[in-house]
């Protein structure tokens, strides 16, 4: 026990108070978990925890009685604004729909093992999921709300992008739907086209089409809100298709290496911008892996490398022809 001492009134007059005087009140008995008993120095009962240093002190003389004690208590902290480090409870979430201000009844509390081992009888066991519907129902009320819900489901289970990403997919819904602009809109493909620009300005680009397909719209009603979307958010940018490469060399299984030969290829491609500028990023990737897989000892045929790119055969081979006119004229070897 430490015989450190803070800057208190005298013992000797403590003693006496509790033990000679007559007249003297009793002092307070305060007690802690493991320290019911009276302090060795002045007798008393009268023990504070310091939850900033970890102590726990006698009131009465000062003596501190442990150090470095663990608080058990929670350690949440504020993580949505910078510095501010204070206790609030989970951070805010643009995923759900209040952001995650209320409190929700977990289902998973009210099945039939958990309940059961909590001592909770059937008939409460379905009362509280009587009171779990009332509770959601109460939360989405307005039409907004209940979109909303709807938004960040599709957003969680359809996007394929990861935490951080769909909290922006969220967010920049969250902001269309404050402007009125998803009224008269498809849900889902506000969705989809919130999620194809956010993972183009991450340089995670997906095609249209696989967002389409995993969003169940249209390619064209998407392609026309991404438009759309981005004139609105001024979300503006030019896929380039080197952010395409490591996608389709990993769909079409080859090996780390040809990442080199690609990038020698899109090295003294990319500087000719009329040649590539205006087609589709995707066909101008395909290209470059169809004819780097070509000249190593892993080949892929044009049917393979177009599947993955969702480009038709006509406009790889169109590519082909543009990029063999142009390697001819700078001295290299034409594409296969």
């Amino acid at each position: 026990m430490s015989r450190k001492q803070v800057n208190m009134e005298p013992v000797s007059s403590k003693k006496n108070q509790y033990h000679g005087g007559v007249d003297l009140e009793r002092p307070p008995r305060r007690t802690l978990e493991g320290h019911t008993s009276p302090c060795e120095e002045c007798f008393a009962v009268d023990w504070n925890m310091d939850v900033n240093r970890g102590e726990i002190v006698c009131n009465s003389c000062g003596l501190v009685a442990a150090e470095n004690v663990i608080d058990p208590g929670a350690e949440w902290i504020n993580g949505d604004s910078g510095q501010d480090k204070s206790r609030v409870g989970a951070p805010l979430t643009y995923t759900l729909a209040d952001r995650g201000l209320n409190t929700t009844i977990d289902v998973k509390d009210l099945n039939s093992g958990k309940s059961g081992r909590l001592g909770m009888s059937n008939q409460a066991r379905r009362d509280w999921r009587r009171r779990r519907v009332v509770d959601e129902r109460s939360k989405t009320r307005k039409s907004r709300e209940r979109n909303l819900v709807r938004a960040n489901q599709f957003i969680r289970d359809k996007s394929g992008l990861p935490r951080p990403l769909q909290e922006e997919v969220a967010r920049i819904y969250r902001k269309l739907s404050t402007e009125g602009f998803v009224t008269g809109r498809s849900i889902a493909g506000v969705s989809a086209a919130c999620t194809y620009l956010v993972a183009r300005q991450e340089s995670l680009p997906r095609q249209i089409s696989h967002i389409a397909e995993s969003f169940d719209v249209t390619e064209k009603e998407l392609s026309r809100l991404i438009r759309q979307v981005s004139r609105k958010m001024n979300m503006h940018k030019i896929t380039s298709p080197d952010q395409f490469f490591d996608k389709f060399i990993s769909d079409l299984q080859l090996p780390a290496n040809i990442h080199i030969q690609v990038n020698n290829l899109w090295n003294i491609i990319k500087p000719h911008d009329d040649i590539w500028q205006g087609k589709k990023p995707m066909g101008v990737a395909a290209a470059l892996i169809y004819k780097a897989s070509n000249e190593s000892s892993n080949p892929r045929t044009q049917s393979e490398v177009c599947a993955v790119a969702n480009i038709s055969e006509v406009t790889l081979r169109g590519l082909l022809r543009l990029f063999n006119g142009l390697l001819q004229q700078l001295g290299h070897e034409s594409l296969q």
